[in-house]
């Protein structure tokens, strides 16, 4: 008999001991297999051998038949279990896929190649490509929108399959991968791309995840952080692309930080990690300077120009309403550019990151505002469905005809949504094909389902989210419009600046890329010389990053400590302060060096009937918010690490 310690995939196993079982046949580690485990079977994987235990084993129930996980993803696993506290469970799930059957040659892959002969590189970018080589270092791609970091990662990923490795290229936005894995198949072949992500059916992502781990030969796997635990056999480059964006941070358990959790994959296999980006991480880049790690910069656009791409930048103050004669909220500046777009069959990109029709919902008499009976926050005004709905528990009903105080029937819509916009837009461009792309889409609306659309330049004008303003690369774009640059500034969270920035910085790049003469770029704002808002439009990130760094010095934020929130919830307001009070007085207690923030009211204060008060806490030793996690009492949830506050 042989006994082997095994991760069981199910979250309902809470510990962080590994299961023992018994088989009569020898296995080898990283094995597939399926157990029981209470009453029903579950999938799980094989950490490694064991001498027989005490106590009476279960057997294993089945053996798959395919190659084992590789052993840099076990390491990882027990890792993960230690640096963001979760369970076996969990972690477990992030490496297999929902169900398993045996090996089989489920899918044929087409063999037909359709190379594509790149551009030569740029003087920039074969510097960077000279200087990352495949060297097992974490390096930052610091490269202007535009540059051409993806060329960087094409030839990047030549010189790893050549020596018969494979490549990760994650992405922060699955309606981003048919942008990567056009320009990955045009230069390797559809046979050597693999896609995986959650919108996959569970058959695809099986079929996915199955020849990732049987591949004989080197593969691109493509995807959003999940595709971070692809069993990858033989890994050679990591590349995360967007690097900066908030969605790499996991925010159920276990909270995990994409680029982290790369940086240590990347030391597990011995190979390079590059992170890609025109606006990095504060965090990442601090971290670079004082480790003394490599920060390549790119500042040249890529695109090789016959002549100078006339690139006109214009800020609109939204206090002055003269700006405003043919629409309450777009300019006529912005109007004038989106007719000149359309009339030279070009595209236009109206930028708002806020969805709905109207945030805001109130009595002109009384001033009553509708809110949510759950979460007692604002509701949004959805014109499309007529309907009024809260964005955080989900309480949906149609909106009021008359103020439930007063009686009064004049009821006002304030801060305007994305919604919104695409009505405005539509009743000045009756004939424009307009498309909005935000998170209340359908699966047929998104932005992955659309993408050939919008490359062609079949929409003429596009109203969105910030889901528009990461890395998409559009030759027909010719007018950029950000209809609210403020709405992330004066959020009460230490990262508005840096996300300001970061938003600024993106959704203006996505013109002046090389494909057109002329483009054009108009900023609303209710304070025009914002001194991020001009950092963000000058593109000057030198300034923008010392006076932040010095912000976050000062009052003490990372990189200057590491945070943990902590969060309890219960049935009234009083209830949940007094909870969080005893619970701050038992960390000091503790006797460690921490700086607990709080309790205060969380920013969304209740949800589902439950009211939420939380605690801050900041250490230069993460360790010690380990052993404050450690001893967290029940009904308290945790996130290390948090990229805001809110």
């Amino acid at each position: 008999m042989f006994y082997y310690r095994i991760f069981v995939s199910d979250v309902s196993y809470k510990s962080n001991e590994a299961l023992t079982y018994s088989t009569i046949s020898k296995i080898n580690v990283g094995s597939i297999v399926q157990v029981p485990i209470k009453n029903k079977l579950v999938l799980g994987f094989v950490v490694d051998v064991c001498t027989k235990p005490k106590f009476k084993t279960k057997s294993i129930e089945k053996v798959y038949a395919t190659p084992p996980i590789p052993s840099e993803l076990i390491d990882l696993a027990q890792w993960l279990l230690y640096f963001y506290p979760s369970s076996i469970g969990v972690v477990s799930q992030l490496l297999l896929p929902l169900k398993m059957r045996d090996l089989q040659q489920e899918s044929t892959i087409s063999t037909l190649n359709t190379h594509v002969e790149l551009p030569p590189l740029t003087a920039e970018q074969s510097a960077a490509v000279e200087k990352i080589k495949i060297d097992p270092e974490t390096w930052i791609l610091h490269g202007e929108t535009g540059s051409g970091k993806t060329r960087v990662y094409v030839e990047l990923t030549k010189k790893t399959l050549a020596a018969n490795k494979s490549v990760l290229i994650l992405t922060p936005e699955i309606g981003l991968t048919p942008q990567l894995v056009k320009t990955f198949t045009d230069s390797f072949g559809q046979e050597t791309v693999i896609v995986t992500h959650s919108k996959l059916t569970p058959l695809k992502r099986q079929v996915a995840w199955i020849r990732i781990l049987a591949s004989k030969s080197p593969n691109i796997v493509i995807g959003p952080r999940s595709a971070l635990f692809s069993p990858i056999a033989n890994l050679g480059l990591i590349v995360i692309d967007e690097s900066h964006e908030p969605s790499y941070k996991q925010d159920q358990m276990p909270h995990y930080l994409t680029t982290r959790v790369a940086s240590k994959l990347a030391e597990l296999y011995k190979i390079p990690l590059i992170l890609g980006s025109a606006t990095p991480s504060i965090v990442d880049y601090y971290y670079a300077e004082v480790k003394h790690r490599p920060v390549l910069r790119m500042l040249k656009p890529a695109k090789i120009q016959t002549r100078k791409e006339l690139i006109t930048v214009e800020t609109v103050d939204m206090k002055n309403r003269s700006n405003f004669t043919k629409s309450r909220f777009i300019s006529d500046q912005i109007i004038a550019q989106v007719r000149l777009a359309l009339d030279q069959n070009n595209q236009s990109l109206l930028f708002l990151n806020r969805r709905g029709t109207a945030r805001t919902i109130l009595c002109s008499n009384c001033g009553w505002q509708a809110v949510c009976p759950n979460c007692d926050l604002p509701l949004t005004y959805h014109g499309d469905q007529h309907r009024i709905q809260c964005h955080t528990c989900g309480f949906k009903q149609h909106p009021l005809s008359a103020c439930p105080v007063c009686q009064n029937t004049d009821i006002i819509l304030k801060n305007i949504g994305t919604k919104f916009i695409v009505d405005e837009i539509t009743s000045l461009f009756q004939q424009a094909n307009i498309q909005r792309f935000d998170a209340d889409n359908s699966k047929s609306e998104g932005l992955e389902q659309n993408f050939y659309k919008l490359q062609s330049g079949e929409i003429d004008i596009l109203v969105g989210t910030q889901i528009l303003a990461k890395g998409l690369d559009l030759p027909k774009l010719a007018t950029v419009g950000v209809i609210n640059a403020d709405t992330s500034l004066y959020f009460p969270d230490y990262t508005a600046s840096e996300r300001t920035f970061q938003l600024i910085r993106q959704v203006i790049g996505r013109v002046g890329r090389g494909h057109l003469e002329k483009t054009s770029i108009v900023v609303q704002s209710y304070d025009p010389e914002n001194v991020i808002l001009r950092a963000a439009l000058n593109g000057d990130w030198e300034t923008y990053y010392k006076s932040e760094i010095t912000e976050r010095k000062k009052f003490g934020f990372p990189p200057f400590c590491f945070l943990l929130k902590l969060t309890c919830r219960r049935a009234s307001s009083t209830a949940s302060e007094k909870t969080a009070s005893q619970f701050a007085q038992k960390i000091s207690e503790l006797g460690m060096k921490v700086e607990i923030d709080g309790p205060s009211p969380s920013f969304h204060e209740k949800i589902g009937n439950k009211y939420q008060w939380q605690l801050v806490v900041k250490a230069k030793n993460r360790n010690d918010l380990l052993k404050i996690i450690a001893t967290l009492p029940s009904g308290w949830s945790f996130d290390i690490d948090p990229l805001n506050l809110l």
